[in-house]
Formats: C-alpha cells, sequence, structure tokens
C-alpha cells in the first residue's frame, strides 16, 4: 500500500468515526424535534388566560376551550382540524396549515434516514436539511400568522375587548406556543448541521477520488519504470552468462 493510502485510510477511519457519532445526535436530536413539532401542533395551549381575563380559557391553533364567566370554571370545548369551519379565525387555519406542514416534512425527514442504507450519504444529508429549513420557514409563518387571529369574537370574549390583532389584552402566552418558537430555533440548527455533515462528505469524497487518481497516476508511471529496470537486468545477466565461457576460458588460459 502506497503512503497516500495509508495516510487517506487512517483520514477515513477518524473521519468516519467522527461523522457517525455527529450523525447520531443529529438524528436523536431530530426525532426529538418531531416530537415537539407533534405536540405543538395538538395541544391547545398557544394562549390563555390570566387572573383578569372575564372567562376562563385556553386556545391552540384549531382546538379551543372557553368558560361561560361562571365561578365554577367549567370549560366548553370546541374546534377540530377535521372540520375547518369550526376554527374560529382565518388566521388559526392558515396557522394550523403551516405548522401541519412542518410537521409533516419533519416526519418525511425522519423517514428519509432509511435512504443511508441506499444512496449517497451526502445526499441524503442535504435533503434532509432542506427538509429541515422549510420545516423551520413553516414554523415562522404559522408563529407570525398566529395573532393575526386574535380579533376573532371568541377571542376578545375571552381576554377582553382592548385585544385585537397582535394584542393579546388581558390573556398570556402560553408553553406551546413558546415551544414552537424554540421549535423553530431547533430546526435552523438541525439543518445548519445537516448541510455541514453533507458538504463534508462531499468535500471528502472528492478528495478519496483525487487520491485514488493520482495514486492510479503514479502507478502508471512507476510501472513502466519497473519495467524498464527490469528489462535492463535481464540484459545484463544474459550478457554475463553469453561472455561467461570466454571469460572462464580466458582465465584458464
Amino acid at each position: 500500500m502506497l503512503p497516500s493510502q495509508e495516510a487517506s485510510k487512517i483520514y477515513h477511519d477518524n473521519y468516519m468515526r467522527n461523522s457517525r457519532a455527529i450523525g447520531v445526535l443529529w438524528a436523536i436530536f431530530t426525532i426529538c424535534f418531531a416530537i415537539i413539532n407533534v405536540v405543538v401542533f395538538i395541544q391547545p395551549y398557544w394562549i390563555g388566560d390570566s387572573v383578569n381575563t372575564p372567562h376562563a380559557g385556553y386556545f391552540g391553533l384549531f382546538h379551543y376551550c372557553v368558560g361561560n364567566g361562571n365561578s365554577n370554571r367549567e370549560l366548553t370545548c370546541h374546534g377540530t382540524f377535521s372540520d375547518f369551519s369550526s376554527i374560529p379565525s382565518g388566521a388559526f387555519k392558515a396557522a394550523a396549515f403551516f405548522v401541519l406542514l412542518s410537521m409533516v416534512l419533519i416526519l418525511g425527514c425522519i423517514a428519509c434516514f432509511a435512504l443511508f442504507f441506499f444512496c449517497n450519504t451526502a445526499t441524503v444529508y442535504k435533503t434532509c436539511a432542506w427538509m429541515q429549513l422549510l420545516c423551520a420557514v413553516c414554523l415562522v409563518l404559522g408563529c407570525m400568522i398566529f395573532p393575526d387571529g386574535w380579533d376573532a369574537e371568541v377571542v376578545r370574549d375571552m381576554c377582553g375587548q382592548e385585544t385585537g390583532k397582535y394584542t393579546l389584552g388581558n390573556c398570556s402566552v402560553r408553553w406551546a406556543y413558546i415551544l414552537a418558537i424554540i421549535g423553530i430555533l431547533d430546526a435552523l440548527i438541525l439543518s445548519f448541521l445537516a448541510f455541514v455533515l453533507g458538504n463534508r462528505q462531499s468535500d471528502f469524497l472528492q478528495d478519496e477520488i483525487k487520491a485514488d487518481n493520482k495514486d492510479f497516476a503514479v502507478s502508471r508511471v512507476s510501472e513502466p519504470t519497473r519495467r524498464l529496470c527490469a528489462l535492463c537486468f535481464v540484459a545484463v545477466v544474459q550478457a554475463v552468462l553469453w561472455h561467461l565461457p570466454d571469460t572462464l576460458q580466458l582465465l584458464l588460459d
């Protein structure tokens, strides 16, 4: 094995060991982010009541529960994603659609993990990176559009008449909305990491191809040299053997 091949093999082993570890962490955090995305989509705790609200209740992307103002704080729930007409605001509908699209993209990204066994690793990483980036964009759109629906009548009844678009009134932001914002940062970081892993894989493959071509060129150059040396050696041996009897005869005389 040539020295360049040995160095390439050592670099390859170290790189593969490190990239596998980072890739496993990336995959684990991608699965965790998918769980966050599903929770954010399903849970109706994007905004909710406070001590100053006229009624108790909370709102999600499509499901919401509000009270009737009685002291028992009994809540009546409405809204399902399968029935778009039950969603109280067009902005809520649009936000629910984009968050759903984000969830579908990240679940599709997880499904792409199976392609690591069949396709080029760099291609799979870059495909997942673009999907995660689009996932982050969809979450951004969902989080930005959702406050546009705060002027809905049912929201104003719970949060007070001073509530309007991008003005929450007496209500407060709940944990699901905060988790969605954290999910945006998570998706961007995962996308950046996937792009880095994909580009490093591409660079490594190009370096490996160049090294193979270089070794092939060296072997092509060195092979004729070895043949020439062998022919010269054979010629010298033949010449010695050819003149050996005459030399012995001369010495004996």
